[in-house]
C-alpha cells in the first residue's frame, strides 16, 4: 500500500460531488489542503482552476505524488475515487468480478443518480419558471432511481459488496431526499443504508467540514449566481 507524504490539494465546495472526495480522503486518512473553488462567484472558470479541470467542475485534485513520484491532476469525482481506491488499495476490490459490480454502481451514480437528482433541484428549486413537466419529470425519475437503489440494498449492507467507493460516490446524494420531494419511509433499505454510512467516523468529519463561503449564495434568489451556473455556452 502506497504512503503520502505530502498534503494532495483539493479544489472544493459543499456539493454531494464535493463531499465525495473529502469522505474518501478521511477514510484514508490522507493528509489533504483544502482550495475553496466557489462556484456561485466563478471560480470554476479562472485559468489556475481550468488547467486542472478544464471541464469546469468541482472537485479536482492535485496529487503531487503521482505516479513515478510525479504530480498528477484529476478532475471528475469518479476518476478522484478510483484513482484513490487504487494508488492506497483500499475501497476498491482486487476480484475483478467484485471490481465490475463497484464499477457498476459507481457509474450509475455518474449516469444516473446524480444527473437526474441534480435537474429535480433544478426545476423544483432554482429555475426561474415552474414548468410542471419537467418538475413531475425529474420527481419521478428521482423516485424511480430510489426504488433501483432500495432494490438493490435489500439484504445487503453496501451496494456492491463491502463498503466501497460505489457507496461513497451515491452516500451524499442521498441525503438530500427532503428537497429532492421524496418520502425515504418509502425506501426503507436506503434509509437503514444511509444512517449506517453516516455513522462511520470519517464520514461524519468530512460532513463536519465548514467552508468561508463569503455570504452564501442563494440560488432560489441570486441572479449574479444563476447567471454563472446556469445556461452557460461555450466560451
Amino acid at each position: 500500500m502506497a504512503e503520502q507524504t505530502q498534503p494532495i490539494d483539493l479544489y472544493y465546495f459543499p456539493t454531494p460531488n464535493g463531499r465525495k472526495v473529502t469522505i474518501m480522503l478521511e477514510e484514508l486518512g490522507l493528509p489533504y489542503r483544502l482550495h475553496l473553488v466557489h462556484i456561485g462567484r466563478g471560480d470554476q472558470f479562472k485559468p489556475d482552476f481550468l488547467a486542472i479541470s478544464p471541464n469546469n467542475k468541482i472537485p479536482a485534485i492535485v496529487d503531487p505524488e503521482g505516479p513515478g513520484g510525479v504530480p498528477i491532476s484529476i478532475f471528475e469525482s469518479a476518476a478522484i475515487l478510483k484513482y484513490l481506491a487504487q494508488k492506497f488499495g483500499r475501497f476498491y476490490p482486487a476480484d475483478p468480478r467484485e471490481q465490475v459490480a463497484v464499477d457498476e454502481w459507481l457509474f450509475w451514480q455518474m449516469a444516473s443518480f446524480g444527473p437526474m437528482l441534480g435537474q429535480n433541484h433544478h426545476f423544483a428549486l432554482y429555475a426561474p419558471e415552474k414548468i410542471e413537466y419537467a418538475i413531475k419529470r425529474y420527481r419521478d425519475e428521482t423516485h424511480r432511481l430510489y426504488g433501483v437503489l432500495n432494490k438493490r440494498l435489500d439484504g445487503r449492507d453496501y451496494v456492491a459488496g463491502d463498503y466501497s467507493i460505489a457507496d461513497i460516490a451515491i452516500f451524499d446524494w442521498s441525503n438530500g431526499w427532503e428537497r429532492q420531494g421524496m418520502d425515504i419511509a418509502e425506501f426503507p433499505n436506503v434509509a437503514a443504508w444511509n444512517a449506517r454510512i453516516k455513522a462511520r467516523p470519517a464520514v461524519e468529519k468530512a460532513l463536519a467540514i465548514q467552508v468561508d463561503l463569503d455570504a452564501k449564495v442563494d440560488l432560489s434568489t441570486d441572479k449574479d449566481a444563476q447567471a454563472v451556473l446556469f445556461n452557460q455556452r461555450s466560451r
